[in-house]
């Protein structure tokens, strides 16, 4: 069953208040471009809206209480926001999650090396791209490098536009008769995704060796204090450099690296932040390492939800290990992730009655996986009943759908995690145009629905 397009159904104060939403999304996505600027940025307006550090309240010896609002950060990758409310915690709480991380390429341990007179880092994917969409377009370097002092050295080139930029070479046309002849999973390799960052030797008289990539080593010392062995504790990101941008000659949508799962995170956090305390505790979680499994200390796999509820537990109950289980098993969730917009261009691996579409709302995932199902989370009818009723209650146009034809392939998210511990979950998110390349394109009505739907689970979940 198909709704109809939104935009009809907009009148003036709907269109101010959605452009309103989506230059706020566009400025997200250009200031987290990572999972660690994401956090940051979080955190800031987070402190902004009145949250405290669990860290603070619980190093001081103090008591949470109803109407306290709250952050926990996990590693500077992942993040937890609570509103506690007046219910008792083992009745459950509203949860919002969505993942930060994207497909990117990382840098290798030891990346810098010279060859033929150039200067490449090497590097090595992260998530599922095609590799050959990372070629010829301007790339920026985001993340931190840590000296043994522990001294943090946070790393931006590339988005300021008098920064350089840094590319991935192609080989030209003129000679790529047998590349063109390669399937397009191979025809740029993962060990040719190295990143060029220089070409000029350096220049000193006291050197008798004037490599490229001497020179690019003095630079980095020089701007940045640090050396070679440095990049072995440093985490550092490749990423497209250019900003968010509107789409079409009617600025309906929106082009932009990292839609997937920013549009969904950032839309959870600004409905979030901006919903007051309710009856029952409301958390948002905004997670790491969902591109690659979900696994690591940062990943929804991990233990650290779990372990900061049993905190949050222990400052208002006393510790008890039933009450955490309670309280996790009676939540509800929202696992937001982006799906899979049909796109007429390559509508053969669509089944058009299961496909989201443009401008027809929040979209819901009764199921992900791939093919039969395999590793999905699959929500009850009844938990499905309740969400259409609240998102009828506040006017939200939402739509069903699947990925794309069943055989042709799957994905899934973070809510089969979430479901092991025995809460109602189901998959939303927004539509999504090119999902995983590095310039994903979305519906600003779409985003607008998103962030409309999200401020209804919670007040009424």
């Amino acid at each position: 069953m198909m709704n109809e397009n939104v935009w009809n159904t907009y009148k003036k104060k709907d269109l101010n208040e959605l452009d309103k939403i989506n230059n706020r999304y566009k400025q997200m996505l250009d200031q987290g471009k990572t999972e660690r600027e994401c956090v940051a940025l979080s955190i800031k307006l987070a402190k902004e809206a009145g949250y405290i550090d669990l860290i603070d309240i619980l190093s001081q010896g103090k008591k949470i209480k109803a109407g306290d609002k709250i952050y926990t950060s996990i590693m500077k990758k992942s993040l937890i926001l609570f509103q506690i409310g007046e219910e008792a915690l083992e009745k459950g709480m509203s949860i919002l999650g969505a993942h930060i991380d994207s497909p990117r390429i990382d840098v290798k341990q030891n990346p810098l090396y010279e060859t033929e007179e150039l200067a490449y880092l090497d590097t090595h994917y992260y998530g599922g791209i095609k590799k050959y969409q990372w070629v010829t377009m301007p790339l920026s370097l985001h993340g931190v490098v840590v000296k043994k002092d522990g001294e943090v050295v946070n790393i931006n080139i590339g988005e300021d536009e008098n920064d350089p930029v840094f590319v991935i070479s192609d080989l030209l046309v003129h000679l790529a008769a047998k590349q063109l002849e390669k399937k397009a999973r191979v025809v740029i390799e993962g060990e040719k995704l190295d990143v060029l960052v220089g070409s000029r030797p350096l220049e000193s008289a006291d050197v008798k060796e004037k490599s490229v990539k001497g020179n690019v080593l003095k630079i980095l010392y020089e701007k940045y204090g640090i050396d070679e062995a440095d990049f072995q504790s440093a985490e550092l990101e490749i990423i497209p450099a250019e900003k968010a941008r509107d789409l079409g000659f009617d600025r309906s949508m929106i082009l932009g690296y990292g839609q997937d799962d920013r549009v969904c995170a950032f839309t959870s956090l600004m409905a979030f932040l901006e919903t007051e305390i309710q009856k029952k505790t409301t958390c948002l979680i905004l997670v790491d390492k969902e591109e690659i499994g979900s696994v690591g200390a940062t990943g929804m796999q991990s233990r650290f939800f779990e372990n900061t509820v049993a905190e949050i537990v222990s400052s208002m109950y006393g510790e008890s290990d039933l009450l955490v289980r309670r309280t996790i098993m009676n939540s509800k969730m929202l696992s937001s992730d982006v799906s899979a917009a049909y796109d007429p261009m390559f509508g053969e691996a669509f089944e058009k009655r299961s496909a989201a579409f443009f401008g027809h709302g929040l979209v819901f995932n009764k199921f992900t996986g791939a093919r039969g199902k395999s590793g999905s989370n699959d929500a009850n009818a009844e938990y499905i009943a309740e969400i259409r009723k609240a998102m009828d209650e506040y006017n939200v146009t939402y739509q069903f759908a699947e990925l794309g034809k069943v055989d042709e392939g799957g994905g899934g998210t973070i809510a089969y995690i979430m479901a092991n511990y025995g809460m109602d979950v189901i998959d939303s998110g927004v539509a999504v145009l090119s999902m995983h390349a590095p310039y994903e394109v979305t519906s600003k009505a779409d985003v607008y629905e998103a962030y409309k739907g999200y401020k209804a689970f919670l007040k009424t979940m």
